[in-house]
């Protein structure tokens, strides 16, 4: 191993780890968004419509949600390879399945199950790549690893999937891009180590490493609140994917290829919010940051819902609103709720906040703008989206701040031992 000279540190491990969780999440990130810009072409080719994205949208969401919730406990129990690497078989090869469902029922259920196996991959990556990491890189390591998601699966895949319509049929681009998820597993089977909660609890504010009751969790405060922000912040990036490309197609009339270029904006705003902002705030604190990061969302929301069919501002206002949406979702999962609570309820409590935030957020919200855009017309869903952001500053003002700060800048710890 390659330690810090000064501190013990296995850096060599931490960057490795922290490189194969990232990758593994921009993969997650791949298979559950890459339908959205698919849709269009799949409405017309099996007779779907608005409401139909929105129970494939939500029925992979609510799986989503409790799978994190039930596997975030169970990870924090038996540690996190059993956890993490099955989960990256199973959604991988779930994602090729898509492509070839022929009714609406067969798809649900395909993704409901693709979502049970994303959900379990998300806390439990979370609180691996947190145990990894040095506390003062907590945020910058959550944020990189985080950042994949919407780098890979909101910003490249829109323009590679409308890119590969070109020369392949929509249902093998779910197969071809499934494929790196089975050489991600094998590495991490290879590389990735669990850890022990004495040595886990140093990334938390109680440093408490003894059992607990799953249920315990919701006794300290930013686990409630996160869970209330986590629906607000789910509500609007859901929200956002899962319509926007209709809203660009149907409702400001872009062509196939405008409307990629513009939704592409939703990856890359989101891959440098996750990646800056958690960074941030290992210096100035997580709820300032947080503060910060919701006033900027309904800030540059408003200004979108009021932009006319211009693809270069649709791509500014998307790109500044996701830049702090992924943020605020990146501290929510992350630093926020895993620095929170004892070592042995670190998996847990992400995971309660990840899952009870997709089951509502992610789940019902999409749902309901389907509704919403078939009963009153497609335009009208942003509203949804900020209506949500008001209830989560009320959230966000209310947290109690966890970030280590210097004292444990320099404090020596070891990396998580070989189980």
């Amino acid at each position: 191993m390659q330690h810090d000279r000064t501190t013990g540190w296995d850096r060599a491990y931490e960057w490795k780890a922290v490189t194969l969780l990232s990758l593994g999440f921009g993969l997650v990130g791949i298979d559950r968004f890459m339908i959205m810009p698919l849709f269009p072409i799949m409405m017309k080719e099996l007779g779907f419509d608005y409401q139909d994205l929105g129970y494939i949208t939500g029925a992979l969401a609510i799986a989503w949600g409790l799978s994190s919730i039930f596997m975030g406990s169970l990870s924090d129990r038996i540690g996190h390879r059993k956890i993490l690497i099955p989960a990256m078989l199973v959604f991988s090869v779930l994602c090729s399945a898509s492509g070839f469902a022929g009714t609406l029922g067969t798809l649900v259920l395909i993704r409901a199950l693709m979502g049970f196996a994303e959900g379990a991959y998300t806390p439990v990556s979370i609180v691996a790549t947190i145990d990894a990491s040095r506390p003062s890189r907590h945020g910058f390591n959550v944020g990189l690893q985080q950042t994949m998601m919407p780098l890979l699966g909101l910003g490249l895949s829109p323009i590679l999937v409308t890119q590969m319509l070109k020369v392949v049929p929509w249902h093998w681009i779910f197969a071809l891009l499934a494929a790196p998820g089975l050489l991600v597993a094998w590495l991490m089977y290879r590389h990735l180590r669990d850890s022990d909660a004495k040595t886990a609890a140093a990334h938390t504010v109680t440093h408490d490493a003894s059992p607990h009751r799953w249920t315990d969790a919701f006794r300290y405060r930013n686990i409630p609140l996160g869970i209330v922000g986590m629906l607000c912040w789910l509500t609007n990036l859901v929200v956002l994917g899962a319509m926007l490309p209709g809203y660009l197609t149907e409702y400001l009339h872009l062509g196939m290829e405008q409307m990629g270029f513009v939704l592409s904006a939703i990856g890359f705003g989101g891959s440098l919010g996750a990646l800056t902002m958690p960074a941030l705030s290992d210096r100035l604190g997580r709820k300032p940051v947080m503060v910060l990061s919701v006033i900027g969302t309904f800030v540059f929301l408003a200004l979108l819902t009021q932009c006319d069919a211009n693809p270069p501002k649709l791509f500014a206002f998307l790109f500044m609103t996701l830049f702090f949406i992924f943020a605020l979702i990146t501290l929510t999962v992350g630093p926020l709720s895993v620095e929170s609570v004892p070592a042995t309820l670190m998996t847990t409590a992400s995971g309660l906040v990840v899952g009870i935030g997709e089951i509502f957020g992610g789940g019902v919200a999409p749902a309901l703008a389907g509704y919403v855009a078939k009963q009153y017309g497609i335009e009208h869903v942003l509203y949804l989206a900020l209506g949500a952001l008001m209830i989560g500053f009320v959230a966000a003002i209310s947290l109690k701040e966890t970030a280590p700060r210097a004292s444990l800048r320099g404090e020596p710890m070891r990396a998580p031992e070989l189980s």
